[in-house]
Formats: structure tokens, C-alpha cells, sequence
């Protein structure tokens, strides 16, 4: 039996700096599961939160919350 498995797709995020390390352009964006997540290529930095904790961030300054499906 051969299972399938989804391949996530991770982006960089230009100009990020990684909150832990402090390294610059280090920081990958990407969804697991429905929820987004942030982590570092240099350390174990690591930041999850789900689309309704996103929403909620949303102010009158942020346009709409960037969906790569």
C-alpha cells in the first residue's frame, strides 16, 4: 500500500528577521494542516497559529490575509 503525501510548499519571507537568532531572510512561511507556520533555516525558532488567530490580527492597517492555496 503506498500512501500519499502532500508536499508543503515553504516560501521565504523577504526581509524577515528571525526573532531568536536575528538572522536576516531566514524565515520560511508555509501551512501544515490548515495552520500557518514560521521557522527558521538557521535555528529552532518555530511560531504556529491558526487562520481564525491570523483573522483576528487583521486590523484596519492590513488589507487581507495572503491564502497560497
Amino acid at each position: 500500500m503506498t500512501t500519499k503525501t502532500k508536499k508543503v510548499k515553504k516560501r521565504f519571507v523577504a526581509g524577515a528577521k528571525c526573532p531568536k537568532c536575528k538572522a536576516q531572510e531566514s524565515i520560511v512561511l508555509f501551512k501544515d494542516n490548515g495552520i500557518e507556520t514560521v521557522e527558521c533555516v538557521e535555528c529552532d525558532y518555530r511560531e504556529q497559529q491558526t487562520d481564525e488567530k491570523v483573522a483576528k490580527k487583521a486590523t484596519g492597517a492590513v488589507i487581507g490575509v495572503f491564502n497560497p492555496e
